[in-house]
Order: C-alpha cells, then structure tokens, then sequence
C-alpha cells in the first residue's frame, strides 16, 4: 500500500534502542531507513525544512563505531530524531519559520541540541513551525504549511506541526518541540502521539530562539509515552548557562512510563474545559478516557479553576509583550535578512525594509499588539493586569493541586481543522490553545496522550494530563496507564490505524 512505513520505521525509539544493543541492526541501517521515508512520503507531508542526511549517516556511523568498541551509550544512542527549527545548530540553518532568518547557520549548538548529539541521538533535520514559534496550525511558516499524516487537508497544529506530523507519519520516532502556549500539546494531539511540556526551567532555553522568555519550554514528541520519557529525561537538566534553568534533579520520568499504575491516584477534571465550543466527538472520547482512569483504580472528582477562563487573553498580552522585546535583535544589522542596503538608506529606514519584508502578518500582529500593551500610559492597564490574573491562575493550580494530584481535560477543543480554515480568523486560531495555555502561564508539567478517535470525521483526540511543578513523572505515569489500557482496547497502537496514511492517491486512513 501507497504511504506504507517499513519494519524500522515503524518500531518505537525504545524497540530501535534495543534491536541496536543486541546487534540484530545498526545505527546507519535505521538513518538510511528513515531517510529514505523521508524521501519517500515528505514532499506531501512537508515535516521538515532541511534534511541533512550527511550530518545524520555520520553520526550514526560514530554510534557504531563506539558500540564496535564496546564504550557506554545513552539509551536512545542510535535512535533517529526531528529537531524543531527554533533550536541552534552548528551544521544545519536554522530559520524558526522565517525568511528574516533564511539561511542562517548558527555558530553554536543549543543546550538541548548538544545534550541530544553526546546522547548518541541522530538528528535528522529541522522540522517546518509557525514563524518563531506563533501559530496554532503551521501555516505561519514563511514556507508553506506542513500537512496531517492522517488527512493531509489537515493542519497537523502549531507551532511544532512539522515535529509533529513527521513523528506521525513515520519519518522519525522521535522529535522536539517547543511549547509556549501549547505548541507541544496541541500538534500532538491533532496527530495522535504523545507530547509533552516539561516544567517550565526543566529543560534548557539556551540556543532556543526566544518566543516569550517566561514561557518558551523545549520537550519531546514521540509515539508512545516511555519514548516521550526516554528522550524527556536525555535532554533535561540543570543548564548554567539558561538563567531560568531549575536546579534539582530531573523527576524520575522514565521509571514512572514502566510503573503505569493509577490505583488511588486523585484525578481532578477540570471543570471550565467543556461544554460550547468543544466537539461533541472530543468530549466523547475524553469523557470514556475519564471512565477509563477511574475503572483503572483512581479517584476521580470535578475540580473548578475559575480563573483559567481568562487565561486565553492574559496569554494574547503576556506572550505579545516578551514577543516584541525579543524581536526587536531582528535589526538587519547583525545578522539575517538586509533589504534596501543600498548606501543611501539609513540604518533606520533598512531596518524598516527589513522586518516589513523579513517578517510575516501573524509575527507582526503580535509585535504590534505587544508593543502596544507595554507603551506608557497602557502598561499598566494591559501588562501590568495580565500578570496579576496571571498570579490568579497559578493560585488555581495550587489549590486544585491541594485536592488532586493530576489534572485532565481535553488537550484542544476540536479535532485538526482543514487547511486555510482559520488562515483569516486569528481568534478562531487562538482558541485551539484554549486548554493549554494555563499550564505554560504557571509553568506547570503537563503532556498530551491520544484516546481515541472522534466519530464525526476519524481524527485523533488527545487527553491533556496536567501535574504540579516538578511533578513530571506523574503525567507520564497516568500517560503511560491509558495509553496501555487503550492499547489493549484497540488491539494494537492507535496510530497504526494511520499506518497507510491519508495519501491522495488513495492510501488507506
């Protein structure tokens, strides 16, 4: 069948680590085996914006080469991964999406990328995102829009939709994404994988091209929820070099996907997450994947969190503000895109030309609105008070988390919507963030794991498992237990349904 993945490609990171250890394939074998799917199926699915299979055969080559000697290796040493194009890399561009930074070649390696490369990780390219991270569906790439392997008239969501869909579409079995107001969650539950968004400091901002400084938080996307804690735990920990880095030891995150028990664990359904605006096929599945966890043993109980109502607006002026400060070094002077430099114009009037031509609508919206909400006179009124209800919702959280252990709820309203939907409704856009954006303004842990499909069009739902600060080992082990549960249900992964994938020549769904 047209879109057919191979046995490599198909195997989880934990499989492929494990068929590597005991010598039944090596590192080269599994790169060339998902460089050629990406071969095979990107230019529909457009997961990525530079493939780089020279950097990847030849890291490969040097995991070999150690395992040959018999040196240690991480766990995921061998193990193909799609990195997210808002993360520095020495050898590969790195444009977050943008034409202001096209063709631009870092001088140095992220913290996550470095941690990922000593890992023995094969990165196989950058993956296609919203232009610097802003979007909820990727078509604000300055390079077109990637597709959902499901149905590729589909947005695979935003802004890590190109992670996303090439985890999905079997390109690779790991990747990165960023989440800042569910950039993780969302795409990850649009294309029915797992995705998580580690407790804000938990994993490094040095290298990462800064969105909104206070919320940006790298974390993995994979199929299953122990692959997504494999990589969670091989890229975490303390960075001197990141200020906002945490300095405590990374939750155990990988034991908790191997000990998948709920019983007695307190699950608290978050109250305001339902009802008008929200796909009865969504809550239908959620509803079941609530069942689920009770008849699993836990303790489940309604939670309100009143002020989360306002979390979608406080996010529009906090997310904007830090926007249009970090922007602001797209000056045309250091580095990237120069336009009308042609010894007349002022330094002024070529950094005007610049960032009208270098960024696009959405950016600039944002810049707009940001700069707006910091000027004098209107600080106060807007940033000022978005902070405070801000303090409002982690105050939520923390009560919430008085009662309960994890909270759940859908992880976006809707199923993917159709390409070009939304294109010319931001606000219809912003609200597929609507459920995810509390935990990025408390910071908290919180991971996207499918339940099922909806019954109106066959699409993947995702059930959002939120923990406190630090607490990260408990999404992945309420994760772990109802993807297993419904495994079981299903007879096999849930993604194996879009194993033929939806190719307009006819591949099954």
């Amino acid at each position: 069948m047209a879109g057919e993945p191979t046995d490599l490609t198909k195997m989880t990171a934990a499989e492929l680590a494990a068929v590597m250890a005991a010598g039944a394939t090596s590192a080269v074998e599994v790169t060339k085996a998902h460089l050629s799917r990406i071969a095979e199926v990107d230019g529909r699915v457009r997961a990525f914006l530079h493939v780089a299979p020279d950097v990847a055969l030849n890291a490969a080559a040097a995991v070999d080469a150690r395992r040959a000697r018999g040196e240690p290796l991480g766990p995921l040493a061998g193990v193909p991964l799609a990195l997210k194009d808002v993360l520095t890399t020495t050898d590969m561009p790195t444009t977050c999406g943008s034409k202001i930074l096209e063709g631009w070649v870092p001088p140095y390696d992220a913290t996550v990328t470095q941690r990922l490369r000593q890992a023995g990780l094969i990165l196989l390219g950058k993956t296609n995102m919203d232009e610097f991270a802003m979007g909820s569906s990727t078509e604000n790439s300055a390079y077109g829009a990637s597709h959902n392997p499901w149905d590729l008239s589909r947005v695979p969501g935003g802004s890590s939709g190109g992670s996303a869909a090439a985890v999905a579409a079997y390109e690779a079995p790991l990747a990165i994404g960023t989440d800042t107001g569910g950039s993780i969650r969302q795409p990850a539950s649009v294309c029915g994988i797992v995705g998580t968004k580690p407790t804000y400091g938990g994993s490094s901002r040095y290298g990462l091209v800064a969105f909104a400084s206070s919320l940006d938080t790298p974390g993995p996307l994979a199929r299953t929820v122990l692959d997504a804690a494999l990589l969670h735990e091989a890229m975490s920990g303390h960075d001197p070099a990141d200020s906002t880095s945490v300095n405590a030891p990374v939750p155990p995150v990988v034991a908790a996907a191997r000990q998948p028990d709920v019983n007695g664990l307190r699950v608290g359904v978050v109250a305001e997450f339902s009802g008008a605006g929200y796909q009865a096929g969504v809550l239908a599945r959620f509803g079941e994947a609530v069942e689920l966890l009770e008849s699993l043993g836990a303790k489940v109980v309604e939670v309100s969190c009143p002020h989360f109502t306002y979390a979608l607006p406080v996010y529009y002026l906090v997310a904007p503000s830090e926007c249009s400060s970090n922007l602001a070094r797209f000056d045309a002077m250091r580095y990237g895109m120069r336009v009308g430099d042609d010894g007349t114009a002022s330094a002024d009037e070529v950094m005007s030309l610049t960032r009208a031509r270098g960024f696009g609508p959405e950016v600039k919206r944002r810049i707009m609105l940001g700069t707006y909400a910091l000027s004098s006179g209107y600080y106060d009124a807007y940033y000022g008070k978005a902070q405070q209800v801000r303090t409002l919702i982690c105050q939520d959280f923390d009560a919430a988390f008085e009662q309960v252990d994890v909270l759940v709820s859908p992880t976006t309203p809707t199923t993917a919507f159709p390409l070009g939907e939304r294109a010319d409704d931001p606000i219809a856009m912003y609200l597929a963030d609507l459920c995810t954006i509390p935990a990025d303004l408390a910071g908290n842990a919180a991971i996207s794991v499918p339940c099922g499909l909806a019954p109106e069009d066959g699409l993947p739902v995702g059930l959002q498992i939120m923990a406190p600060v630090l607490a990260d080992d408990r999404v992945y082990r309420v994760g772990a237990a109802v993807q297993a549960a419904l495994e079981q249900r299903w007879h096999g992964p849930l993604l194996a349904r879009a194993t033929g994938l939806a190719w307009p020549d006819g591949g099954a769904r």
